[in-house]
Order: C-alpha cells, then sequence, then structure tokens
C-alpha cells in the first residue's frame, strides 16, 4: 500500500488517471551488504546500451550511469517486460502510472517506468529481512524537503513534485535511484549523492506532465505476481 501519500488524491480508476493525464499532454534479488562495492556496469545485461559509469562516489559507493533509451511503448498492464538496467531506467511500460506518493510494498516495475517517462525520480531499495529503516528514513527526508515543482503544484491536485519510493526484491544494491536514461546504484542511502543525482535528472522525461497517477497497489487488485517473468 501506499503510505506518506501526502495532501494530494489519486483518480479512483484506470481509466480516469489515463485521461486526465492524456488530456494533460495534448495541452530485490537478495539483498547486499552495506560495505561490498557497487557494479559499475548494467548489471541486467544492456547489450552495449550504457554508457561509461562514474566512479563511486561518498561513504556508499554511489555510481551514476547513463543508460540508451529501450523504448516507450504501452503494453498490457501486469505484463513482464525485460528491462536491460537495474533499477530500470527506461522502456516499455503499463498505461498506468504510479502516484507519486511513497509505498510500503514493491511496485510493479512497468507502473513506475512510466513516471520516469513523466520525469519523474524513483528511489529504490532492498535490505533484505533486516531492513534498512534508517536509510529509508533518510530518503523520505529528502523528498520531503525536495523544492515544489510549478508544475505540479498548479494541477491542484496537491502534488509537490515528481517522486516516488518503493521496494524493489530484484534490485541487486541496497538503494538506487533512476530518471529516464539514467540509474544511481548505492550500498546505503547517501543524501548528498542522491539529492545531487535527483537536481540532475528531475523533469527530464519525454513527456512533461504532472498528473497524478495511481495508488496501484492499494486500489489496483492486480493478481499476485504481477509484472513477474513468465
Amino acid at each position: 500500500m501506499a503510505v506518506n501519500a501526502g495532501p494530494g488524491s489519486w483518480p479512483s480508476s484506470r481509466g480516469a488517471a489515463f485521461v486526465s493525464a492524456v488530456g494533460a499532454a495534448l495541452g530485490l534479488v537478495g539483498a547486499v551488504s552495506c560495505g561490498g562495492t557497487v557494479s559499475r556496469g548494467a548489471p541486467a545485461g544492456d547489450g552495449g546500451g550504457s554508457f561509461a559509469a562514474s566512479a563511486p562516489v561518498g561513504a556508499c559507493g554511489a555510481v551514476t550511469q547513463q543508460h540508451a533509451i529501450e523504448g516507450a511503448t504501452h503494453v498490457a498492464i501486469c505484463s513482464y517486460v525485460d528491462y536491460q538496467t537495474l533499477p530500470p531506467s527506461s522502456g516499455d511500460h503499463y498505461p498506468v502510472w504510479a502516484a507519486y506518493v511513497t509505498y510500503d510494498q514493491p511496485v510493479p516495475e512497468g507502473y513506475w517506468v512510466h513516471d520516469l517517462e513523466h520525469g519523474a525520480i524513483v528511489l529504490s531499495y532492498n535490505c533484505g529481512e533486516a531492513g534498512c529503516a534508517t536509510d529509508v528514513a533518510a530518503a523520505q527526508q529528502m523528498m520531503d524537503q525536495y523544492p515544489d515543482d510549478p508544475l505540479c503544484t498548479s494541477g491542484g491536485e496537491g502534488i509537490r513534485h515528481r517522486l516516488v519510493m518503493t521496494p524493489d526484491p530484484r534490485l541487486d544494491v541496497r538503494f538506487a535511484a533512476s530518471a529516464w536514461g539514467w540509474t544511481l546504484r548505492a550500498n546505503c542511502f547517501d543524501p548528498d549523492a542522491f539529492l545531487a543525482f535527483a537536481k540532475a535528472h528531475y523533469g527530464q522525461g519525454p513527456e512533461v506532465l504532472c498528473a497524478n497517477g495511481e495508488d496501484v497497489l492499494g486500489t489496483s487488485g492486480d493478481p499476485p505476481g504481477c509484472g513477474a517473468p513468465p
């Protein structure tokens, strides 16, 4: 379910969210230990489509990398999409996107990749059974303090900015961030590194709009295994 949804609300059905957005447009694989080294490649197998990664930065060894755009076609909700980066950074996605909130359960990637297309930053984490409450709290604080986006606040939906946070059991690092065509992978949450990434890549998706999405866990009724490989 979504938590810390803030003062805004989202449409009660997928159809309402999708139609609203179209109108606006037209006008965790297992957790890793915190002391490990972050892979500097595109771990999902990008087939040569990624650019050179940065050197690790800060106490969490944060690595930033640009990736080739994989596509942007709408596919059936809950269908499997074989994203070539981990975390995903672009690609085919569902016609509905996730509400700009923090989730306490994994959101199927096909939803939030659509958020990336709208210029969102998506934070994801995989801390195993032990969890990482301190890191999650620090990430939430960054989101809460992130500057308001006039494109969002002018919409009257109570949205402050295009930020999402979700657990991701496929992730092979503890914390990551995605933007359209970019990823940040780290051994823990480094506020400075993640804030710099957000400021550098926020609002740079190919579709410039900030209509809210749907609470895809609280209201969707998706079947178990939504978005999982066949």
